[in-house]
């Protein structure tokens, strides 16, 4: 019987999901990625893993500033358009982050609110180890998380969006301890419906997985600017993990 794929496997390869998000703020992720670099101490040659990717915007500016990454993501489609980048220092493959990572890094990027896709705790928890058994010495793992807080006290529950004339309409909800976005639109002649849900984690809970996962929790941040974390209106939750 043939397993009913997940969401992100379906809505991550297609060419809509790309055409919604196309306008994410590269300054923003330049600025974000050097304050890391910074802080973390990275040198030039380091190792990094960014997973998962996307098609590559993090990896590639990481390349650029002097270090040897990898990007990988579950997407073919997203990989398929990141390979046009490679280069000596700089690949980019398919991987799902529930399976072994082979590699050792000296830093482990998970960014963009790509933890908490999962249904329960033991996948979650599954990444973790996965992420831990994959550091090099001294390494660090980087989870770049939305601050759930913050989201309830400002929930948007309907937006709309035209994109090269498709019609994007977006409804927000929180349920059962997830954030679920629906997302509809016309397109190619039909209707379509796609589905986010990510996890509606708070910072008690990641840190509890990192617990489960024997990964102790250096620092925790509310923003791009590494600015310490305020539950009530920290834009983001980052944590760093060793």
């Amino acid at each position: 019987m043939k397993k009913n794929k997940e969401w992100f496997e379906n809505w991550f390869d297609t060419k809509y999901y790309h055409l919604l998000y196309e306008n994410r703020n590269q300054e923003e992720a330049r600025f974000f990625m050097k304050n890391l670099i910074k802080f973390l101490q990275l040198k030039k040659g380091d190792q990094i893993l960014d997973l998962p990717c996307g098609k590559g915007r993090h990896s590639v500016f990481l390349n650029s500033q002097g270090f040897d990454v990898v990007g990988a993501d579950l997407s073919k489609n997203s990989i398929k358009q990141a390979k046009k980048f490679e280069n000596k220092t700089l690949k980019f493959h398919v991987h799902d982050m529930r399976d072994e990572i082979v590699e050792k890094y000296n830093a482990i990027f998970n960014l963009f609110t790509s933890f908490g896709y999962f249904k329960d705790d033991k996948t979650n928890i599954g990444v973790l180890k996965n992420f831990k058994s994959a550091l090099k010495k001294d390494g660090n793992i980087i989870i770049d998380f939305l601050n759930i807080e913050k989201i309830k006290k400002n929930l948007i529950t309907e937006d709309h969006f035209n994109k090269n004339e498709i019609y994007f309409h977006i409804k927000r909800s929180i349920e059962n301890g997830f954030l679920i976005k629906n997302i509809s639109f016309e397109a190619d002649g039909k209707m379509h419906h796609y589905i986010e849900k990510i996890q509606a984690f708070s910072l008690e809970n990641i840190v509890n997985f990192a617990y489960e996962s024997e990964l102790m929790v250096k620092n925790v941040f509310g923003d791009y600017n590494l600015s310490p974390f305020d539950k009530k209106n920290s834009e983001r939750l980052i944590l760093i993990l060793k």
